[in-house]
């Protein structure tokens, strides 16, 4: 005989066995107990995200009305800590500046445009100090006034340095 047809025959032998409708593994009611157990967790987490999008929105609301000018902080006071750096340090930007080539041997636009630009406002402040201290101006006027050109020659300072530091790394 042949193998393949013992195994067929086996095999609908088996099935035939088999009883005419075969048990449900479980019921309606354990279908349900299942599902709700499942949705369990999300109605705990439901709270949360709640909480979360509320969050988000205040602080978007927050955010937008401290932008558009609904909260002012009051003018900051001049503290002791708060005053500007001495002279002596201002003068030893200004010497460093001084000592390095006007233009480096490769200029980068970008590079070449903040140093112009950051030239430009110092130039400006210059004036505008020169103008103030000749009109007798307030003191607080001219320390704002200085404290911006240090800000700025600061600046300055550190787009240089940075120029210099990548042409040496060249």
């Amino acid at each position: 005989m042949h193998p393949d047809l013992d195994r067929e025959r086996a095999l609908a032998r088996r099935l035939r066995e088999l009883p005419e409708e075969a048990a449900q593994p479980y019921g309606w009611h354990e279908f349900q107990r299942r599902a709700g157990a499942r949705t369990r967790p999300a109605r705990r987490l439901a709270g949360g995200r709640a909480l979360a999008t509320a969050s988000v929105l205040a602080l978007g609301i927050i955010a937008v009305w401290a932008r558009l000018g609904g909260w002012s902080a009051q003018p900051a006071r001049l503290a002791p800590q708060a005053a500007p750096p001495p002279a002596a340090h201002t003068a030893a930007m200004e010497r460093w500046l001084a000592s390095l080539p006007r233009e480096p041997a490769v200029v980068h636009v970008g590079t070449r445009a903040a140093v112009t630009g950051l030239e430009d406002r110092i130039a400006q402040v210059d004036d505008l100090l020169s103008a103030e201290r000749l009109d007798r101006a307030h003191p607080a006027r001219l320390l704002a006034l200085q404290q911006a050109r240090t800000r700025l020659v600061g600046a300055l300072v550190q787009v240089r340095y940075a120029e210099t530091l990548a042409d040496e790394s060249r």
